[in-house]
């Protein structure tokens, strides 16, 4: 069978398309992509009330009361975080502290160094997770620090850190607590009355709806003091509230179609059971997954007790045979597209068990995978060293 013919030969459920396991873009619902079906006007009255859905929604999601507000921006999810960096953390005579242990607590600390913010980092290198006494011993060692960001899940290898745990320490001591819950939200447990005072994520992720927009979740009073903060125009967050507030509608050309697919995205995730039931169909992805990898053969970067539902790193074999660029591309014409580099320091690569996936995808990637290994000739699924 050539590679044309065995094409996305998959279970049914994503066209002519291959499933996505990645931490997102993820695959969405067949209704969910019906959504961008029609085009909507951005000062339309039912546009508006879509997006004033959203953001009440959203402020429900996180169990939010009525002392924060939702602001929707355009853009990636790094739109979002540096939106907020730029809002919220101080520009001279304090310090935000940056809890990294990937990529991305790398880059918000990038993007505050860009802005000319005071920044320190805890670098938990990439596969550790903090824990609450060293955020603690940072703050008591550092009393110029004043806000703190901290990723939920790490998508670098999938690690989900101890937000809660952080929480208490940084809010007994009178700090800000900033949360970046992009890969998170909507299937991992998050509650922002614990005192989180910022949260991101952005359209793409758990709620399982398309890339075009993210959001800034904020106690009011923080908002209302960030007037003049920004260092920038299309992403003033204090703006861009102002704007929603007024009259419903965005300072610039809003992602309609996005937005539309996203309303119908929160209808299926409630419809499916809210942030439990959505949680738990990943964590079967997860295990299912990662105990068939095992039986194969291959090992997993992260223990039991620290990976999380959203995506799973497994160690690069040393067989002489296996070839990431060829395994991806053989993997993508069976109709399923992994998460294609890696960025972790050991030798590795990723796959996702988030979105419109259940477990006969799961079972079917797996097959697929051991057909490649099959034709690549790998047997020895022990880890590369390095």
């Amino acid at each position: 069978m050539d590679k044309m013919t065995q094409r996305f030969n998959g279970p049914p459920g994503q066209e002519d398309m291959p499933y996505l396991l990645t931490p997102g873009p993820l695959t969405t619902s067949r209704t969910v992509k019906a959504a961008m079906l029609a085009d909507w006007g951005s000062r339309d009255i039912g546009f508006r009330s879509i997006v004033a859905d959203i953001r009440n929604g959203l402020l429900g999601l996180a169990g939010c009361d009525d002392t924060y507000e939702c602001v929707i921006m355009q853009g990636s999810g790094t739109f979002a975080i540096e939106a907020a960096l730029g809002a919220f953390c101080p520009k001279a005579d304090a310090k935000t502290l940056v809890v990294a242990n990937g990529a991305y607590g790398d880059r918000a600390a990038s993007i505050l160094t860009r802005l000319g913010r005071p920044v320190v980092k805890i670098d938990k290198g990439d596969s550790a997770a903090p824990s609450a006494e060293e955020v603690a011993a940072t703050l008591d060692a550092d009393p110029a620090i004043s806000h703190v960001w901290v990723i939920h899940c790490e998508t670098t290898s999938g690690i989900v850190n101890p937000i809660e745990e952080i929480a208490r320490v940084v809010k007994t001591r009178g700090k800000i607590y900033m949360v970046d819950a992009m890969s998170s939200f909507g299937a991992v447990p998050l509650n922002m009355a614990v005192g989180m005072d910022v949260m991101v994520s952005s359209s793409n992720k758990c709620i399982e709806g398309v890339p075009g927009f993210s959001y800034v979740l904020v106690k009011r009073h923080m908002l209302l003091g960030s007037r003049g903060m920004s260092h920038s125009v299309v992403l003033d967050l204090y703006e861009q509230w102002k704007g929603l507030e007024a009259n419903g509608q965005f300072r610039f050309t809003p992602p309609t179609h996005a937005l539309a697919a996203f309303h119908q995205a929160m209808r299926e995730h409630a419809e499916e059971g809210g942030v439990a039931a959505r949680g738990a169909r990943y964590q079967r992805n997860a295990r299912i997954l990662i105990q068939g990898m095992r039986d194969m053969g291959f090992s997993t970067l992260l223990s039991d007790n620290e990976a999380g539902p959203i995506i799973q790193t497994f160690l690069t074999p040393r067989d002489p045979n296996f070839d990431f660029e060829q395994f991806y591309e053989d993997l993508r014409t069976r109709g399923f597209a992994i998460y294609p580099g890696k960025l972790t320091r050991r030798p590795s690569f990723r796959i996702g068990t988030i979105g419109k996936v259940d477990e006969t995808v799961m079972h079917a990637v797996l097959k697929a995978i051991q057909e490649v290994l099959t034709e690549m000739g790998v047997t020895d699924l022990r880890p590369l060293e390095g």
